[in-house]
C-alpha cells in the first residue's frame, strides 16, 4: 500500500512542471495572436481600398502641403491608427459610456420636472392675479362670466382641463364653438362636424353654457355682442399665440382690456392625437397589468406607470387627478349605482351618449377604464391611442360621470361589485368599431348570476372606428396639417423653454 501512494505521489506534476506549461501556452495564445494580428494588419494593408485612400488621396493632399517624402503615411501607419481609434472609443464607450446614458436620462426626468414646476406656477400666478381682479367683480354684482372659443375638434382632456381652469378663475364659463365654415377657412377641415363638437363641449362638467356658431376670428362688432349678450367679463385663451393671415385672432379681446391668457395643458393636442394614428405605434402606452386592476407581485410594480416611449409628453401627477376629480363624493346608502366600462379610447360623441343614457338609470354612475395591456389584448395594433392616464382625465371631465375606476377587471367579479356596491351593471348594444377577442358571456359571467346585468341600446353610431376611417380617407390632407402644426408646437414650447436649456436670446 505504502508503494503504491510513494508510486503515485512521484507520478504527480510538480508546481514547477505546471508553471512551465502555463508560460509556454500562454506564450503559444500571445504567439498566435501577434501572428494573426500581423496577418490581417498584413491583408488590410494590401487591400486596394486602402492603397487607393493613401496614396490617390491623403498622401496627394500632404505632398500638396510640402510634406517630405519620407515622411509620407503608409498603408500599415493608416491601417494600425485607425484600428487604434476604433479601440479607443470602444473602450471609452465600455468604460464612459454608461455612466454618460445614466446622466442625460437623470437630466431628461429633471427637465420634465422643472417644465412641470413652471407650468403649475405659471397656473397660479394666473389664478392669483384673476382672484386679485375679481374681487372687485363679485363685490359689485357677485358673478364673474368668462368666456372662451375655439373649434375643439376632436375634444381631450387637455380642453378640458383649459374649460377647468377657466372655470375656476370666475364663476360661470360660456364656451364658443367655432363653426364649420370659419374652422375650414382659417385651418382647415375639422374631423368632427358642428354637431358632434358641440355635443362633447355639451358633455363637460366643467362648462356652464355653449354658444354655437361662432367665428374662429372674432371682430370687434362680435366681440361687443358676445360681452353684451352673456355678460362677458373676461376672454380666456391659451398662452400659445393664435395667428390667421398674420392677424392675432385676439387682438379685438385685447384691445377691450377683457382679455387674458392661461398656461396651456402640455403634452397634448388634437395635432399629436392625430400623429398617433398616422404613426401606428404603440409609445404612447403604459406598462400594466394584462388583466387590470393591482398588480402587486409584479417584480416591475414600481415602474408599472413610467412612459415607454415619447409620443405622449403629459405626465399625469396626483395633482392633476385631484383637480378634475373635485367635488367627487361617494354615493350614499339609498342612491342606485350604475356601473359601466370600456377602454374610452379617443373620447368622442359616442361615448357621451352612451354615459348619458347609463346615468339616467339610476343616481350614481361608476365608469371603469380598462389598462393599456387589456385594450391592446383585446383590440390590437396600436390601440388605445390614448394611455390609461389621458383616458380617465378625459372620463373624469364628462358631466354624466360620478366617479371612475382606474385600470378596471375586464372580468367583474362578485367582490367588485360588492366592493363598489353595484346596483346595476350596463353596456350598449353597439362596439366601439372593434370587437374583443374575449365573448361578454366570459367577462359578464358573474354579474349574470347575480341578476345585475342589463343591456341597453346606443343612442349613437359614432365609434373610434368612424374617426380612424375620416384620418384613412384625408390622410394626405392630416398628414401635412400634422406636420405644419407640429412645427409650430415644437417651435412654441421651445421658445417657452428655452431659459430651461440655457439658450440665451
Amino acid at each position: 500500500m505504502r508503494e503504491m501512494l510513494q508510486n503515485s505521489t512521484r507520478e504527480l506534476p510538480d508546481k514547477q512542471y505546471l508553471f512551465e506549461i502555463a508560460v509556454d501556452t500562454g506564450n503559444q495564445i500571445m504567439a498566435t495572436i501577434v501572428i494573426n494580428s500581423k496577418n490581417f494588419v498584413d491583408y488590410c494593408s494590401n487591400s486596394s481600398p486602402v492603397n487607393y485612400i493613401v496614396h490617390e488621396h491623403i498622401n496627394v493632399i500632404l505632398s500638396a502641403a510640402g510634406v517630405p517624402k519620407r515622411s509620407l503615411l503608409t498603408t500599415e501607419e493608416m491601417v494600425l491608427s485607425t484600428f487604434a481609434t476604433i479601440i479607443t472609443l470602444i473602450v471609452y464607450f465600455i468604460v464612459f459610456g454608461n455612466s454618460h446614458v445614466k446622466k442625460r436620462y437623470k437630466l431628461a426626468q429633471d427637465l420634465k420636472q422643472a417644465q412641470m414646476q413652471v407650468h403649475y406656477l405659471e397656473e397660479k400666478l394666473t389664478l392669483m392675479a384673476m382672484e386679485d381682479r375679481g374681487k372687485q367683480d363679485r363685490e359689485e354684482d357677485g358673478e364673474i362670466r368668462i368666456f372662451m372659443d375655439g373649434a375643439f375638434d376632436m375634444m381631450h382632456y387637455g380642453h378640458m382641463n383649459a374649460f377647468r381652469l377657466g372655470r375656476s378663475l370666475g364663476t360661470h364659463l360660456v364656451v364658443g364653438i367655432n363653426s364649420d365654415a370659419s374652422v375650414i377657412e382659417c385651418k382647415g377641415e375639422p374631423l368632427m362636424n358642428d354637431q358632434e363638437r358641440l355635443t362633447m363641449v355639451e358633455g363637460c362638467k366643467f362648462v356652464d353654457e355653449v354658444v354655437p356658431g361662432c367665428p374662429y376670428v372674432m371682430n370687434k362688432e362680435y366681440l361687443d355682442y358676445v360681452i353684451k349678450k352673456y355678460r362677458i367679463d373676461y376672454v380666456i385663451h391659451g398662452d400659445d399665440a393664435c395667428i390667421v393671415d398674420g392677424k392675432d385672432v385676439y387682438a379685438a379681446a385685447k384691445e377691450s382690456g377683457k382679455f387674458q391668457s392661461i398656461p396651456r395643458t402640455e403634452g397634448v393636442s388634437t395635432t399629436d392625437i392625430i400623429g398617433r394614428m398616422l404613426l401606428m405605434n404603440k409609445d404612447h402606452h403604459y406598462n400594466g397589468s394584462n388583466n387590470g386592476g393591482s398588480d402587486n407581485g409584479s417584480s416591475g410594480n414600481n415602474n408599472r406607470f413610467m412612459l415607454l416611449g415619447q409620443q405622449s409628453k403629459f405626465l399625469t401627477t396626483s395633482r392633476m387627478l385631484r383637480l378634475f376629480s373635485a367635488g367627487v363624493k361617494a354615493p350614499t346608502s339609498d342612491m342606485k349605482v350604475i356601473y359601466i366600462d370600456g377602454a374610452f379610447d379617443m373620447f368622442h360623441p359616442g361615448h357621451v351618449a352612451i354615459l348619458k343614457e347609463a346615468k339616467l338609470r339610476g343616481d350614481y354612475l361608476i365608469v371603469g377604464v380598462h389598462g393599456d395591456a387589456i385594450v391592446n389584448r383585446e383590440r390590437g395594433s396600436n390601440l388605445p391611442l390614448m394611455n390609461l392616464h389621458e383616458r380617465v382625465l378625459s372620463v373624469l371631465g364628462c358631466r354624466f360621470v360620478d366617479d371612475v375606476l382606474i385600470d378596471a377587471p375586464w372580468n367583474i367579479s362578485h367582490d367588485v361589485m360588492a366592493s363598489l356596491k353595484i346596483s346595476e351593471v350596463v353596456y350598449g348594444s353597439r362596439c366601439d368599431g372593434f370587437q374583443s377577442s374575449t365573448s361578454d358571456d366570459e367577462r359578464y359571467k358573474h354579474v349574470k348570476e347575480a341578476g345585475k346585468l342589463k343591456v341597453i341600446k346606443s343612442p349613437s353610431d359614432f365609434s373610434l372606428g368612424k374617426i380612424l376611417q375620416r384620418i384613412q380617407r384625408n390622410q394626405a390632407h392630416f398628414q401635412s396639417k400634422f406636420e405644419r402644426k407640429n412645427k409650430q408646437e415644437k417651435e412654441h414650447f421651445e421658445q417657452k423653454y428655452a431659459h430651461s436649456n440655457g439658450d440665451k436670446h
